[in-house]
């Protein structure tokens, strides 16, 4: 594929490739496929090699390009060290609170010139639809899926989740197409081998080893971190690739890397599978996804809190403020209670509570387990509709 060679490389020097990374799907029930070709399954690694794999899966990854207009990519280029990606913030502060310098920022292409970005996907159908990162396709004016074949589609954007950076893509594919599986992203355990399949640079469809250096890492980007970080080399390029288990599975999607200089330093973050695999499905039924909020700011509850207060544990969500005119100031929300059961499901965490808020469509009606005054009580409360970061 020398002619994309020569166009990414021309794309990755106006600084249009993204550092951040894949999501990858099997058949869904929200989503009857039409042509039936077998999802592929590789065998677990035997002998030391990961080429059984390989074989399987890579098949079904693809090479997401798009085109951005001068004025998108001088403003709204989605690398996620260059001070406007949603993760830049969250990235700052992260390293920052760790000791380590943020990295060299990209310079941005001049006005009136047109950029193209690179990135990575995965067939989640026979019939062509493709998972890849909502920065992938942000603001793109133009998107072209090449497939592992050298075929080259246009797209057509069904749908996106900016909260979670997942996006999903439709080709019109004269074959049916290979397909990669989901995995048990729950299940995987620090030290675990995986593999990462991506188009880094756009120098073709490359696979990279490591393992599962940390789980649960919080970015602070939204009440979806929960990233798992790999060590695996991800480059310019992999956004949107695969992270695949030792049975060829699908257990993470590569989002984001930390780099001083710009390439890989072996700190990667993947979206686990479990988290994108609901995202996927509702974006393929409905095109798009609509979050809740109740209007509240949250902190932890500590053990001088819980003591404090008379709680048995510190856990659950400290109501540190409410705001007007919001489904929690209606429902009688006050700064003090302590959210401890949201429908049901126990709230160890603020991270809890945010993620049981923003998976439930507006009009929801729940209720909550709330500590106030020594005393526990339930208080109804009717989920609001999310336009920002609200929770």
């Amino acid at each position: 594929m020398p002619t994309i060679l020569m166009r990414y490389r021309a794309a990755a020097l106006l600084g249009a490739a993204v550092i951040i990374a894949p999501l990858s799907v099997a058949a869904f029930s929200a989503h009857n496929v039409a042509a039936a070709a077998p999802t592929l399954s590789a065998s677990p690694n035997t002998g030391g090699s990961f080429a059984p794999i390989v074989s399987a899966d890579k098949p079904a990854v693809v090479t997401v390009t798009t085109v951005i207009k001068a004025e998108n990519a001088g403003d709204e280029e989605a690398s996620p060290f260059r001070g406007n990606s949603p993760f830049d913030e969250q990235f700052r502060q992260f390293f920052q609170d760790q000791g380590i310098p943020m990295p060299d920022q990209s310079p941005e292409p001049r006005q009136g010139q047109r950029a193209e970005a690179l990135g990575s996907g995965f067939v989640v159908s026979a019939d062509g639809y493709i998972v890849t990162n909502n920065h992938v396709i942000d603001k793109a004016s133009g998107i072209t899926v090449t497939l592992d074949d050298g075929t080259q589609l246009p797209a057509k954007l069904v749908g996106a989740d900016p909260k979670n950076d997942l996006a999903v893509l439709k080709i019109k594919p004269s074959k049916p197409l290979a397909t990669v599986g989901w995995g048990d992203s729950d299940a995987l355990r620090v030290g675990d081998q995986v593999l990462a399949i991506g188009n880094p640079f756009g120098i073709g469809t490359t696979v990279t080893s490591g393992i599962v250096s940390a789980r649960g890492r919080d970015l602070n980007s939204g009440p979806y971190d929960d990233f798992i970080q790999i060590d695996a080399p991800i480059n310019h390029g992999n956004s949107g690739g695969p992270l695949v288990d030792a049975q060829g599975k699908v257990v993470g999607i590569d989002t984001a890397i930390y780099s001083p200089n710009g390439g890989s330093v072996g700190v990667g973050f993947a979206i686990p599978s479990d988290q994108a695999r609901k995202v996927v499905a509702t974006l393929m039924k409905d095109g798009s996804i609509e979050h809740g909020f109740i209007g509240v700011q949250i902190q932890p509850v500590t053990a001088d809190i819980a003591d404090a207060i008379g709680l048995g544990q510190p856990e659950g969500a400290l109501v540190a403020g409410v705001n007007g005119g919001t489904p929690a100031a209606k429902a009688g929300l006050k700064a003090g209670d302590v959210i401890n059961a949201f429908g049901g499901s126990p709230v160890k965490s603020p991270r809890d509570l945010s993620r049981m808020v923003a998976d439930l469509s507006p009009g929801t009606s729940k209720s909550l387990s709330v500590w106030r005054t020594g005393q526990s009580r339930d208080v109804p409360i009717t989920i609001g509709r999310n336009t920002g970061d609200q929770q």
